[in-house]
Formats: structure tokens, C-alpha cells, sequence
């Protein structure tokens, strides 16, 4: 590793410091630094760069904060293939698994080459209006479909490549990638699954027939979402963090998309302690 970038969750003060230890224990080792310009102003720094500049001016990406920043940090990596460190500055994370205590450990062994690499596929989604494709995403965790507060359910026809699976008459609907199967799929009652899987879950979200239950298709699959509904207020969402208003007859299309998020993985941890930490098994 000849570059490192760091990132961090906006507007926390711990983060920042963190970040100004962590830049000078780098240096120290004769690495390169570039620090995201808001997070590069919150230390004091004269020089920053562009959030959406960075990724690819770097080896390697250090992200100080949550699982919800470093999967917006993923987007901006997209298909460069740059591997991120996710370092949880609070309770343990399901993507940030890596505590501050055991950074600089983990650190040395990256610079050191010596670490494995979880891969975790990502999501292309697309909106399409009237025929024409008006917006495109792509997705570590899930897209979700869901009514506004006053709404009623709403139809939403699915097709699995050239077969019809249903119309769900739901509150929502939730297309989410193994790593997003511990979020809000995991909340709808979808399954966990594990992140080296190849598969997408649907999962409706509050289904007005009980016999609507989460499918798990392979990855290899289009899925087709068709907005069958009138006057109501429904939402498109990508990884909870950016989306748009849906109109009537919107079609929604995702896959599984070309690029894959490279996660360093911890030397201390696993995927199965993660999930007996993260969800209290055993504490009762």
C-alpha cells in the first residue's frame, strides 16, 4: 500500500480525531494520505479532496464511522475495485466490524499485505418512466419500495426474469443483496444470509396476504418491479440514503451489477461472532 484515503461520519467529533492520529501514524510509515475534503476541514487541514474524487487516487480506503457511511462510501468506489477498512467507532457494525482498539493492528497488516478480502456483490438499479430510463443506482445493501405515511398499500407486479411471480399488495417491497439481508430485510422478517451467498432476496414489506412470504432467486436473475397503483404516495429508495418519488406504471428493473465491494476482512473476528454480537444470541 502506497496511498490511503479516509473517510469519516460527517459531523462526529471523535471520528476527527481519530482521523488526525490515524493520518500521522501513516506518514510516520511513509504512506501517502489523502483525507475527504469535509472531513479534511473538520481536522484543520489546508488540503482535501473531493469525496467523489478520492477512490480512485488511492490503494486502499479507511472508513471511520458506521455501516451506514461506509456503504456510502461503497457507491463512490463503485466498479474501481478499491478495498475498504470499515472501522466502527460505536458498537459493533455488520459491515464496520472492526473496533478502534484493534485499528492500527489491523492497519499493519494491510500495509503489510497481508489480509483477505470479503467480496460482497452490489446491485444496478434502474427506474424506468414512459419507456425511457430517467435514474440509475447502484446498491450495496437494498432497494426498497414503500407507500408515504398516509398512503394505502399499494400493487406491485413482480417478474423474475420472463416469469410473472405476483402482484404483492404490500406497504413495500424490499430487493436486498446478502449484506443488505441483515437491514431492513432482516426487520420486513426476511432471511439472514450469509455474504458470500449469490442470490437476491424480495421480501414485501407488511403484505396484505400472509401467504406472501421473502424469496430468495439467484443472483444471475432481472428483477422487474411495475408500479401498478393510482394516486398514492410511494418512495424508491437505495441503500436508505438516495431515491426518488415513484409515479404510476414506473418500472423498476435490478441486477446484480458488473462491480463487487471489497471488505478487508477482520483477522480477529468472523462472520457468525459478528452476527452473535450484533444480534445478543445467547444473552438470553
Amino acid at each position: 500500500m502506497k496511498s490511503i484515503g479516509i473517510y469519516a461520519k460527517r459531523n462526529n467529533p471523535d471520528a476527527v480525531q481519530v482521523a488526525i492520529q490515524l493520518k500521522g501514524w501513516l506518514a510516520e510509515r511513509g504512506i501517502r494520505v489523502l483525507v475527504e475534503k469535509e472531513l479534511a476541514a473538520n481536522m484543520g487541514a489546508a488540503e482535501g479532496v473531493p469525496s467523489r474524487e478520492l477512490p480512485p487516487l488511492v490503494d486502499c480506503i479507511v472508513v471511520l464511522g458506521g455501516d451506514g457511511t461506509l456503504i456510502s462510501v461503497a457507491r463512490k468506489v463503485g466498479n474501481l475495485g478499491v478495498p475498504i477498512l470499515g472501522v466502527n467507532l460505536g458498537s459493533l457494525g455488520f459491515l464496520t466490524e472492526i473496533t478502534l482498539d484493534d485499528l492500527y493492528d489491523e492497519l499493519q497488516r494491510v500495509i503489510n499485505d497481508d489480509f483477505e478480502i470479503s467480496d460482497r456483490i452490489m446491485l444496478q438499479a434502474a427506474v424506468e418512466r414512459e419507456g425511457e430510463r430517467i435514474a440509475e443506482y447502484q446498491v450495496l445493501n437494498d432497494v426498497v419500495i414503500n407507500k408515504g405515511a398516509l398512503a394505502r398499500i399499494i400493487d406491485m407486479e413482480v417478474w423474475v426474469d420472463d416469469s410473472y411471480l405476483t402482484t404483492f399488495k404490500a406497504d413495500g417491497l424490499i430487493v436486498s443483496s446478502p449484506t443488505g439481508s441483515t437491514a431492513y430485510n432482516l426487520a420486513a422478517g426476511g432471511p439472514i444470509i450469509y455474504p458470500g451467498l449469490r442470490c437476491l432476496v424480495i421480501t414485501p414489506i407488511c403484505p396484505h396476504m400472509l401467504t406472501n412470504r421473502p424469496i430468495i432467486v439467484s443472483d444471475e436473475s432481472l428483477i422487474r418491479i411495475i408500479m401498478r397503483f393510482n394516486e398514492e404516495r410511494v418512495f424508491f429508495t437505495a441503500d436508505g440514503q438516495v431515491g426518488m418519488a415513484m409515479q404510476a406504471q414506473d418500472v423498476v428493473e435490478i441486477c446484480k451489477a458488473e462491480q463487487c465491494t471489497h471488505l478487508i476482512r477482520s483477522a480477529k473476528k468472523e462472520y457468525f461472532e459478528v452476527l452473535r454480537t450484533k444480534l445478543r444470541w445467547g444473552e438470553r
